[in-house]
């Protein structure tokens, strides 16, 4: 199901599901969403704090359920993520989306709130968020008014080579890993996945890719898009992989194409991606490319 793309004067609600955030980083990105013609709520507790979080569990759901339920509402951009989505999901009812389905546009964090709509079926964009625009905002817009179809970039030498067909799902590695065995948890079953962290130990990357493999969700893939390993760390004892060694020995013994080095993730130039589109990505020994169909 795919929300209906924007248009100039329509209403979207800005939420902060998980962390707190600086006025003046909110401030800013208002500006530049309002900039698009687009007119910017922002719901109470984007100006809040609760220790780490924007605010209490149930005023955060209080802010993202009256996000969810407004019909004037055609998008929600979250304006950070952090920690904060999965003390929240399981008490938010998402069903008024299948009669107005909106936009959702964020990462991180937000991957939890990702898997719900790809569980019903509804697209969404894997995207930068408001706390950080300028930087990715652009991308966002394109993928918001309907003006983004392809991604060509050039080749990684670990990419493996093939074509693949199927629905883009994933986000945050940790986030994706900590779904497992809940209610949130996705089907890879025929899809391209795509992976991205920040601040991890590269002991604990090669973790999640063990824990992924042994819950068979990178078996039965179409593609594998490998975006941005942020800010990676090593013990005193090096691993001894770097993060595209890890990903490409998590996924040996299968045959799909695997595509490195994805502008996409906890990065200044953090391109946007349809998440619940029907997509190829296809790789070669010069590019590769994902296109959204």
């Amino acid at each position: 199901m795919r929300p209906k793309f924007l248009k100039t004067g329509d209403k979207i609600a800005l939420v902060s599901p998980s962390g707190k955030t600086d006025k003046e980083f909110i401030d800013r990105g208002m500006d530049v969403v309002r900039s698009w013609g687009l007119e910017a709520i922002a719901m109470p507790r984007v100006y809040g704090g609760f220790r780490q979080f924007s605010g209490s569990d149930w005023e955060r759901i209080e802010d993202m359920q009256k996000a969810i339920n407004d019909r004037d509402f055609k998008a929600i951009i979250c304006v950070r993520g952090g920690y904060g989505c999965s003390r929240i999901v399981d008490r938010l009812d998402f069903s008024p989306l299948l009669d107005y389905p909106k936009w959702l546009v964020g990462f991180s964090d937000i991957t939890v709130f990702h898997a719900q709509f790809h569980l019903m079926r509804i697209e969404s964009i894997h995207g930068a968020m408001v706390k950080s625009y300028p930087s990715g905002a652009e991308e966002v817009k394109n993928a918001l008014f309907g003006n983004l179809s392809e991604y060509v970039l050039p080749s990684h030498e670990l990419n493996r080579k093939g074509e693949g067909f199927g629905v883009v799902v994933g986000g945050n590695l940790t986030m994706i890993n900590n779904m497992l065995g809940t209610s949130s948890e996705i089907s890879t079953v025929g899809k391209i996945l795509f992976i991205e962290d920040v601040h991890e130990q590269l002991y604990h990357l090669d973790r999640l890719m063990v824990q992924l493999r042994r819950a068979k969700k990178l078996e039965n893939l179409t593609g594998l898009i490998v975006g941005r390993f942020a800010d990676m760390k090593d013990c005193e004892t090096p691993f001894g992989e770097s993060v595209e060694e890890i990903v490409t020995n998590a996924v040996s013994g299968y045959k799909y194409p695997v595509c490195f080095d994805f502008p996409s993730g906890h990065i200044e130039d953090n391109r946007a991606i349809y998440f619940g589109r029907k997509s190829r990505l296809k790789v070669d020994s010069t590019q590769s490319s994902l296109t959204f169909l």
